[in-house]
């Protein structure tokens, strides 16, 4: 492995781990509150490494949802990495697929953006694993230092510390929603299908969540490929 693109894509992804800081922290605080052990906060962190769904199951844990819902939901929140790993597979150079398998492992919407916005023709393997590398041992070990933390907390501030569960969600979605219609019209909807079977108990936690996220996807995705088709030539 050559060490000096390695290093390179340590100092490329250091940006990335300063910006996972705050958010592996308030997850492990999140966790501990939740009553996740600090060891089952990191395993998550570790084998799951999905900064979203991890908020998500946090919730899903707590109501005792099935664990099969729970690895749908994440499934589903996840699945963009599909599309994103095999685009930036072609800026990458030649390699075993166990090793692209390895790295793959590391690549979140933070390490795509910095591996996909690099000016080589080819990005080598070893700046490949520098990015995730940095990244994905700042999350690991924020997220047990925010449990830590947790646990040193007053008894009344870790009940009290689930409502900023809720708190971070609206702080991930407000930003995305400003200017943007797709966004909006995708987290009504998705709150008004989640609502519906919440008040009426027709389905349980896991499943509203889940059939809420695809039906929102669908619709929004059928309305604006109707109004594309609407719309006149070089509008």
């Amino acid at each position: 492995m050559n060490n000096n693109s390695f290093f390179q894509g340590i100092k490329a992804g250091t940006s990335i781990a300063i910006g996972y800081f705050p958010v592996a922290l308030t997850f492990g605080l999140l966790a501990k509150t939740s009553g996740l052990s600090i060891i089952e906060a990191t395993a998550m962190s570790m084998f799951v490494y999905a900064g979203a769904a991890q908020y998500i199951s946090l919730t899903l844990i707590a109501k005792s949802v099935d664990p099969i819902l729970i690895v749908l939901n994440t499934f589903v929140v996840n699945i963009r990495h599909f599309l994103m790993t095999a685009a930036l597979n072609e800026k990458m150079q030649s390699e075993k697929r166990w090793v692209k398998g390895i790295y793959a492992f590391g690549i979140t919407d933070e390490s795509f953006s910095v591996l996909a916005t690099q000016k080589e023709d080819k990005i080598r393997t070893p700046f490949a694993f520098g990015v995730a590398f940095i990244a994905y041992a700042s999350w690991v070990i924020f997220t047990a230092v925010g449990h830590v933390i947790g646990a040193n907390l007053p008894a009344f501030l870790q009940a009290a510390m689930s409502i900023a569960l809720y708190a971070m969600f609206v702080g991930l979605l407000v930003p995305s929603m400003r200017g943007n219609r797709k966004v909006v019209m995708l987290a009504l909807i998705a709150a008004v299908i989640n609502g519906f079977f919440y008040w009426t108990d027709l389905l349980s936690t896991g499943w509203a969540i889940l059939v809420a996220t695809l039906a929102s996807s669908i619709l929004v995705e059928i309305i604006y490929a109707k109004r594309d088709r609407n719309l006149p030539k070089g509008a």
